[in-house]
């Protein structure tokens, strides 16, 4: 019976969905950072599949629903920028300077580090994207020669630090300004640090969401530029 409820395409999904329900309320209840939604989710998922020696194949059957809605949910974040069309308006040039040089950097820094450490050109690709959303950082590792596993896991671990990060380094530096912080975090923790954005402040979520979409435009096309 067991194995056969495991073997049901609604097992992954039911399995991903209770435990981020779980990882939710226990971030709320918690109040700690560290405890991110994403990252104890991801934790919660590994470990039941270790413990019951459950096949990742079996798990993929249906989890592979929550993948197929990526694409979806990449085309959806165009009307982000259309909802906060006044606001880009308003502040354009700083959006689009501040993505610029946050993407830059993100990929240069992921350049330097695994020109320094000597790592092939299969690493480099897959980590080039890692700022982006997963979706797209997917897709651009795949087009470069980068491995999706790879990606995805460096994008959810780079979310994840951000969405920890963020309020510690603003506090830190003093970062008051709404609208830079925000930039700020979109440009380089992706869908996850919007999501802490949003907890900050209305302008700050507004802004990182803005910032999230642009970076994953900028970044699809200049990536390509410094993969080997």
């Amino acid at each position: 019976m067991f194995e056969a409820m495991t073997s049901s395409p609604f097992f992954g999904l039911a399995l991903t969905l209770i435990c981020w329900w779980l990882a939710v309320r226990f971030q709320k209840k918690t109040g700690q950072l560290i405890f991110n939604p994403v990252l104890v989710t991801s934790v919660l998922v590994i470990a039941i599949l270790l413990i019951f020696h459950i096949p990742l194949e079996r798990y993929n059957t249906g989890a592979d629903i929550i993948k197929m809605l990526l694409g979806p949910a990449t085309a959806a974040l165009a009307l982000n920028i259309y909802r906060q069309r006044a606001i880009l308006k308003q502040h354009f040039w700083p959006v689009v300077l501040g993505c610029l040089v946050g993407s830059l950097v993100s990929i240069l820094c992921v350049r330097l580090l695994c020109r320094v450490l000597q790592a092939d050109s299969v690493l480099l690709n897959s980590l080039l994207p890692k700022s982006v959303t997963t979706a797209i950082a997917v897709s651009i590792a795949e087009g470069t020669g980068g491995l999706s596993g790879l990606t995805a896991a460096a994008v959810i671990i780079t979310g994840v630090e951000g969405a920890i990060l963020a309020p510690v380094f603003a506090k830190l530096f003093h970062i008051t300004d709404p609208v830079a912080e925000g930039i700020a975090i979109g440009a380089t923790s992706h869908a996850v640090g919007t999501s802490k954005a949003m907890e900050i402040g209305e302008l700050q979520g507004a802004m990182s969401s803005i910032a999230l979409c642009v970076c994953g435009i900028i970044t699809s096309v200049i990536a390509g530029f410094f993969a080997v």
